[in-house]
């Protein structure tokens, strides 16, 4: 070995904190710390050769308490080693184990580097295996070697020699050089850490000997004593500690097998955990059916022996059955006054939902008995607050609260478990969420319910059907765990941004409560009430530091953000946050600059340091030379100058000042929107073509305008329009055409972009329009109101014709919304078009000519 392998004076380090090698041993190292698994990574992955790569084994300091990462811990002396092989894995991460061999001692001199893993410079302390030593001089040391080979001797005899492998170590140790014979044999007896440590540490030959020859009667003795208590009888099985086996075996060792002992002390422990873990069913209070199904699972334990695959996954069965809450349910605290104010407190606006939270608050105060948990459904555009009242409502309560995230979730197993049957099989979300929570009562959020799909590995959202049903979810019953788990008493609440991915059978089982959005005021409210001082504090400012007046937050709701929740609302503070950040640090350092120089300092004939070398930009030369007073005060300037020209600004003078053109409202996932609706014609063949990534829906609402306005012409106009319409091409066109747009509610606004086109006359630029037409020209109901009307008021619109039956659901818009919109309820469609115009019904006086109806 010594001809082939030579210490290097740098060699990276391994940190062992458990054991220590010594040299002539052999020792597998699982690697666990980073720095280790750095080492691995770089300096012995992909090597061709392994037995020409030395590294330092060090120990941990006896006298350190710390991790086995925190180099502080690090001995001073290591053993060099041999890596001979290196097992494990990279999936699902990687995972490794060496075998090392060591060859000598070395005393870590400097420490060169300690990232990404640790480099030494060393000083070799002891012969390299094979070397010629010096004679042994001393007779003291002579003596010393002579007996502690009688007692290695003794001691191998005491073995059975009728192994091989013992048989083998006999003769080893009979031709064993002198000076390797203390590290063998205390890596060979059982010794502590402190004991191995300081054989390490004796790099003088005697003072090894001294240390390692106590360890070697001690075991002489145990054996012997063993030995006397099994011939009379008093001892039948004797543990690996009792036997003085070491966990990590030398080389000469590794190849011993298992002993009968051995056998028997496994099957013991094996044993023990049985009575252990029947002694919990007894006493974790199962119900019958669950207590039934884990006795039956116990028994089988008993008769499989423990090296079978299956008798792992019914232990992590029993242990999950075990660990779940049967009979634990956390009390609710409940008083109503403090929860409206506490829900209050938390989320400004939100009506609906927080009346709705505190009814049921009120009935589980009024009724003492179990109360099962609805299944309410919050159904709204992002940013609204959908799942942080979730979160408000179980601490409310006083209950645990999980968050189940179902986006993109495709497999039914995800919700119901995979059967044990299978490998790797494991519970369902809703069983470990309650496993985690801790008790059978907590407040399970379903987020995002309307993102789930379907897959070839079966439908999520009809496994969901029984979880959300509340008369059946008392006996949910899990695929892994193959008994029936009430769910009666869990608190679920699903969030989603629209019903129209939703299941109706899933739609069934649930109460839906829409949360459509925000007004300006309210966000002005959640602004200074919430965000505000959440990115004040996210950025280390105060309000001693930087001022958001009112006015502000309405320009940057208004021209900056147009969205029906807050989140961008909230990215464009945190932009204005990081900006004041910048200035506050820039004055910081600017008084710093002339507290230490002074005022004339750095002034060269009336020009500054600043002025010479800050001449690249001059803004922030500007900004250094006169630092900014606090607090810094946002105004529109600041705005634009922080975060740009305004991104919205009005548009519909511009968008409606020729024929053609009208204001329709929409319901989308993000909330209420404004929908603008084109036409044009040229001479043709009377086709119809639409554009703008339309559904079914509309492409029929439009062919359904197109015949209502040759049904209803003469009224209109006061002439028949059957010829220009034959010899007439229309192409409608919705613009924004990377956005799909489907239903029935632009059918008014189709109508009245081709009356605006075939009369010439505009419609007017302050109204908005939504509703769905018949055939007989009735205006019938739509949906989503509110988000429509906040979607109008957003886009600064003043007027709104909406239909007549829809009146119903105005007590659900802002009083000072309604005051701010003249809002028209049409129920035919000349109620529209009257609306929609100044003059009303644009009646043309003479027929068009022929020429002009080829245009």
């Amino acid at each position: 070995m010594a001809s082939t392998i030579a210490i290097p004076k740098r060699i990276p380090l391994l940190l062992v904190a458990d054991n220590v090698l010594l040299p002539g041993s052999s020792m597998r190292i699982p690697v666990k710390s980073l720095k280790n698994m750095n080492m691995v990574k770089s300096r012995l992955m992909g090597r061709n050769t392994l037995s020409s790569t030395v590294i330092g084994v060090i120990p941990k300091d006896l006298n350190q308490h710390h991790e086995e990462e925190d180099l502080a811990t690090m001995h001073s002396m290591g053993t060099a080693a041999v890596v001979v092989q290196i097992t494990g894995t990279n999936w699902p991460r990687p995972a490794y184990t060496l075998l090392v061999t060591g060859i000598c001692r070395f005393r870590v001199e400097t420490l060169l580097q300690e990232n990404p893993y640790p480099v030494a410079m060393v000083t070799q302390l002891d012969k390299l295996p094979g070397e010629e030593s010096d004679d042994l001089i001393s007779s003291e040391l002579s003596a010393l070697a002579e007996n502690f080979r009688e007692q290695a001797a003794k001691l191998v005899d005491m073995l059975d020699t009728s192994i091989p492998v013992v048989a083998r170590l006999k003769k080893l140790l009979a031709s064993l050089p002198s000076e390797h014979l203390p590290d063998i044999c205390s890596t060979m007896v059982k010794a502590s850490y402190a004991e191995k440590l300081q054989v390490l540490d004796a790099v003088d030959l005697t003072q090894r000997f001294k240390k390692a020859l106590p360890l070697l009667m001690r075991q002489i003795e145990g054996l012997k004593l063993l030995k006397k208590a099994r011939s009379d009888g008093k001892l039948e099985i004797v543990t690996r500690k009792e036997a003085g086996r070491p966990v990590n075996m030398p080389k000469v060792f590794r190849s011993l097998e298992r002993t009968s002992d051995d056998e028997a002390e496994e099957r013991e422990e094996d044993v023990d955990e049985i009575v252990d873990m029947e002694q919990r069913i007894k006493t974790a209070g199962l119900p019958p059916h669950a207590h039934k199904a884990a006795t039956k699972e116990v028994r089988r334990l008993k008769k499989m022996p423990q090296h079978m695959p299956e008798h792992a996954m019914i232990r992590n069965y029993l242990d999950l059955m075990l660990e779940l809450p049967w009979n634990k349910s956390s009390k609710d605290s409940i008083d109503i006054t403090q929860a409206r104010k506490d829900l209050d407190y938390d989320h400004y606006g939100l009506k609906k939902l927080k009346k709705r939270i505190l009814e049921y608050l009120a009935v589980r105060q009024m009724k003492t008995t179990q109360l099962k948990g609805p299944i309410l459904c919050f159904v709204g555009p992002p940013g609204v607050g959908k799942t942080s009242i979730g979160r408000s409502i179980a601490t409310t309560l006083g209950r645990e609260f999980h968050r189940i995230a179902l986006g993109g979730v495709c497999d039914q197993s995800d919700i119901r478990g995979h059967r044990r049957t299978y490998i790797g099989s494991m519970p369902g979300r809703i069983i470990q969420g309650l496993k985690t929570a801790g008790t059978n009562n907590p407040v399970f959020l379903l987020d995002e319910i309307d993102k789930m799909s379907t897959s070839l590995h079966g439908d999520p959202a009809s496994a969901l059907l029984e979880v959300l049903d509340p008369e059946q979810n008392h006996n949910f019953v899990d695929h892994y765990l193959n008994v029936s788990f009430d769910l009666s008493q869990v608190l679920f609440i699903a969030t989603a941004n629209t019903m129209a991915t939703i299941p109706p059978a899933l739609l069934d089982r649930m109460e839906l409560l829409t949360v459509p959005g925000y007004t300006v005021e309210e966000k002005v409210h959640i602004a200074q009430r919430h965000l505000m001082v959440k990115q004040l504090d996210q950025h280390g400012l105060t309000t001693q530091q930087m001022v958001l007046p009112e006015d502000t937050l309405r320009l940057l709701i208004t021209k900056y953000t147009r969205e029906a929740g807050v989140r961008t609302l909230e990215r464009q503070v945190a932009a204005i946050c990081r900006a004041v950040a910048v200035k506050v640090l820039e004055s910081r350092s600017r008084r710093k600059q002339e507290a230490v120089e002074g005022s004339s300092e750095g002034k060269e004939d009336g020009v500054s340091k600043e002025e010479v070398f800050n001449t690249s930009d001059k803004h922030d030369e500007a900004a250094l030379m006169h630092p900014p007073e606090m607090p810094i005060v946002i105004d529109e300037a600041a705005v634009e100058d922080i975060l740009g020209p305004p991104m919205y600004e009005p548009e519909m003078g511009q968008r409606l000042s020729q024929p053609g053109v009208a204001v329709g409202l929409a319901v989308t996932p993000m909330g209420g929107e404004i929908l603008f609706v084109e036409a044009t014609r040229m001479s043709g063949s009377g086709k119809l073509t639409l554009t703008g990534q339309l559904g079914d829906v509309m492409k029929e609402s439009a062919n359904l305008a197109r015949s209502w306005l040759r049904a209803n012409a003469t009224k209109i106009f006061g002439h028949s329009l059957k010829e220009e319409l034959d010899t007439t091409d229309i192409h409608i066109h919705f613009p924004a055409g990377a956005v799909g747009k489907d239903g029935p509610s632009a059918g008014v606004t189709v109508i009245t972009v081709l009356v605006s086109l075939f009369s010439d006359v505009c419609v007017r630029s302050d109204t908005a329009m939504t509703g769905e037409i018949t055939l007989r020209g009735l205006v019938l109901p739509v949906g989503g109101i509110k988000e429509k009307v906040l979607a109008a008021h957003r886009a600064g619109l003043t007027r709104v014709i909406l239909p007549a039956r829809n009146e119903k659901d105005l007590h659900e818009i802002p009083t000072n919304i309604k005051k701010e919109l003249s809002i028209i309820l049409a129920s035919r469609m000349e109620d529209v078009l009257n609306a929609a115009f100044d003059q009303g019904l644009p009646a043309l006086s003479p027929p068009p000519s022929d020429a002009a109806s080829k245009l």
